[in-house]
């Protein structure tokens, strides 16, 4: 395999921290496995806000572009959530991002191990053996339609809109991805109030045509909400819109005990981006608590998705699932029964996985 170019965009806050050890697993699987990667790094958010004025500066931009692959951190700062008249904010880095690499498909797998399962706050014979794929469309919606105030800034407003190509695009990718499954594909919408959502089950209900081996269900998004809680294992590829994905899937990951262990991919026409559903968590930045595993398992989506390396890719989740069943914990994971000796810091929870690949 020729040399793959990877772009490291730490980002905000924790994102500098976790991505350090996703980039330790992938350079440690470059020297396992005999691969070539070559590494460079960017700047978005808030850290480039502070340093050139832009949340995503042309040079970050440019690397993006030229790169096989982006290990992305996170971006967000509490001064700006504090001030809801900033006109610049480091999340319009992330947004321009999507769009200019044409990122419409956001896969965030949620996955359970067995020796996390009291880490969620659901009972665990509900949760044992839940196994979710979702695929939530990433550049339409209401997060990209005019939006703005009037009467004299009294009323605000935001539209969302959708065409057709885009509800197809990411609903071939969930069609495809359930053919590899269980065959099961649930599309959620607001069918019954929403105009958007009513194009969006046409659309799949006309796609789901070319896929008879695939079995559909369409569900209304609140109890797509209900049912995540109640009944998990019901649920296998599941693909929605940009506002009722970005809610469903922060709620899934409870399921999974916390948002430290759940990787993401952002995929479409160019260079893939792997992060972390996790945000920028600045009450801990600095404190070396931060669970690296989540961009350690998007590390092994990236080798994956991008590069087609399967076998790698599952070197890095059984060193994962290996320091958990030897009892090691981050902060976040850890439990009252959990002895102190177990519970490690950042940089050594990324040691242990480092130790584990190979084996």
């Amino acid at each position: 395999m020729a040399t793959k170019h990877i772009l490291i965009v730490p980002g905000d806050g924790i994102g500098q921290e976790v991505t350090t050890e996703g980039k330790r697993v992938l350079e440690k699987i470059a020297s396992v496995f005999g691969h070539t990667f070559s590494f460079d790094e960017a700047l978005v958010g808030h850290a480039a806000i502070e340093a050139t004025g832009d949340p995503l500066p042309a040079e970050t931009l440019d690397k993006m572009k030229k790169s096989d692959a982006i290990l992305f951190g996170a971006v967000g700062h509490p001064k700006y959530d504090n001030d809801p008249s900033a006109k610049v904010r480091p999340e319009q880095g992330l947004l321009r991002m999507r769009k200019e690499l044409g990122l419409y498909a956001n896969l965030r797998p949620i996955k359970l191990f067995d020796e996390l399962l009291s880490a969620s706050s659901i009972k665990p014979e509900i949760l044992k053996g839940a196994d979710i794929l979702f695929f939530r469309e990433l550049t339409g919606d209401i997060y990209f339609g005019e939006k703005g105030r009037k009467n004299n800034g009294d009323t605000a407003f935001d539209i969302a809109e959708y065409s057709r190509y885009e509800v197809e695009r990411i609903g071939r990718k969930a069609f495809e991805a359930a053919r590899t499954r269980s065959k099961r594909l649930c599309s959620v919408d607001k069918a019954n109030v929403i105009e958007t959502s009513r194009l969006w089950r046409e659309v799949i209900q006309k796609l789901a045509l070319e896929y008879p081996d695939v079995t559909v269900d369409h569900q209304f998004v609140d109890a797509t909400a209900m049912l995540l809680i109640k009944d998990p294992r019901r649920f296998d590829v599941v693909v929605t819109a940009n506002l009722f994905g970005d809610i469903l899937t922060d709620e899934a990951s409870q399921i999974a005990g916390s948002m430290g262990m759940l990787a993401s991919a952002s995929i479409g026409d160019g260079p893939g981006v792997y992060e972390p559903i996790h945000g920028s968590a600045h009450d801990i930045t600095g404190k070396g608590i931060a669970n690296p595993l989540a961009s350690i398992l998007s590390a092994a989506l990236l080798l994956d998705i991008s590069f087609g390396l399967k076998a790698e890719s599952n070197a890095v989740i059984k060193a994962v699932e290996a320091l958990l069943k030897e009892g090691f914990r981050s902060a976040d994971i850890a439990d009252a029964n959990t002895p102190a000796d177990k519970i490690l810091n950042t940089a050594a929870i990324g040691e242990e996985v480092l130790k584990r690949i190979g084996k």
